[in-house]
């Protein structure tokens, strides 16, 4: 039997840029993790981010962002915790309260990573025309709203969501 396809919808050629955009972005965050891969796993280093970018988190929370079980988000930030890049704190007004939090050490990582993210990207952009730039800007700002992406200058501030 025959498959019929459908006509390519309009959005088609919007689909196809995004998808190649996002193959050189993942191959830029890639590239940035080069230098810490031997430190953590991919999965540690989004624990990292989350924490960078929400604050303190309970365990099932953090397990709940990063999309893994809170046995595996146990082990992880007891790892995590040995490599001291995280801390486990217990609040004094009720002790089973645990938080998770971000050491130096970690917000150090995180740090290295962006900039080198960022060095990259800056690369990359600098070789787009100044017009072309700024049409980026409202597009790319307008997908990362829609995919409900929290702004880079909320992102820094680490509000918790």
């Amino acid at each position: 039997m025959k498959q019929i396809l459908s006509p390519p919808r309009q959005s088609e050629p919007v689909i196809d840029a995004v998808i190649s955009a996002s193959r050189a972005l993942v191959a830029v965050a890639a590239e940035s993790l080069a230098d810490v891969a031997e430190e953590v796993t991919l999965t540690q280093y989004r624990t990292l981010v989350v924490l960078a970018s929400r604050g303190p988190q309970r365990l099932s929370d953090l397990a709940e962002a990063v999309g893994v079980t809170s046995a595996t988000a146990t082990r992880m930030c007891d790892r995590l915790i040995r490599k001291k890049l995280i801390h486990r704190r217990t609040q004094r007004e009720d002790r089973r309260n645990v938080r998770i939090t971000l050491s130096a050490k970690g917000q150090q990582l995180v740090d290295g990573v962006t900039q080198n993210r960022r060095n990259r990207i800056q690369q990359i952009v600098e070789t787009i025309s100044a017009q072309d730039q700024e049409t980026l800007i409202t597009i790319l700002t307008s997908f990362a709203l829609a995919a409900g992406e929290v702004p880079d200058r909320d992102w820094a501030a680490g509000w918790e969501i």
